[in-house]
């Protein structure tokens, strides 16, 4: 194989500083930039291991994984339904879109402050909603994930949270019962419901 493609969404070299206050333009319009206050449920309620509660925190009524399209065949139909349900299950308010940089992936606002997560990884998020979430990420044979959709989601509220982590090719979930249970009766989604106990890594597949 040929080596990577490089990426072409450089990153800058100076340290990001964390700052609650900044905010970036994207479509002429300002979108708020969220800090580590805005994802401590996420860090506090999540450990290390095979678990669901290595991505969510054990605070849903009930949780799932859903495995991701093959070599990204098949990924914009995925991304619909995904979106879609959760659209559907959702009242009118911001989402919390978080962009993990890989050091590949097109993180949509690359001199933003980040955040950080599970074992340290640092992510970008932002404060939009699912029509940005659809449309702002970028991706080709340069990039690690596949698809637009944003590694990391939930609502203001926090009805819900969508985690896909790095190592994993299922993502995770978290939310009502008539949510959860839309994504296990989605024909074209591969979903699995899971209890907080049990190992959440999906039949046929590899917890790295």
């Amino acid at each position: 194989m040929s080596g990577p493609v490089p990426s072409p969404f450089p990153r800058p070299t100076s340290q990001r500083q964390e700052n609650p206050g900044w905010w970036r333009t994207r479509g002429g319009r300002k979108w708020r930039i969220g800090s580590d206050a805005e994802v401590a449920w996420i860090v506090d309620g999540t450990s290390t291991g095979l678990t669901i509660t290595a991505a969510i925190p054990p605070v849903f009524e009930v949780y799932a994984t859903v495995v991701l399209p093959y070599a990204g065949e098949g990924q914009e139909k995925h991304d619909r339904a995904v979106l879609g349900l959760l659209t559907e299950h959702t009242a009118d308010q911001p989402w919390w879109l978080g962009y993990l940089d890989t050091g590949a992936d097109d993180i949509v606002f690359p001199d933003a402050p980040m955040v950080t997560l599970y074992s340290g990884w640092h992510y970008v998020l932002v404060e939009a909603g699912p029509e940005q979430a659809a449309t702002w990420r970028h991706s080709g044979d340069w990039s690690f994930w596949k698809g637009a959709l944003p590694n990391l989601m939930f609502p203001a509220d926090r009805s819900w949270l969508v985690s896909t982590l790095w190592d994993d090719d299922w993502t995770c979930i978290g939310g009502p019962a008539g949510l959860v249970d839309r994504f296990l009766r989605h024909p074209d989604l591969q979903a699995r419901r899971v209890t907080v106990d049990e190992d959440a890594t999906p039949p046929g597949h590899q917890a790295h």
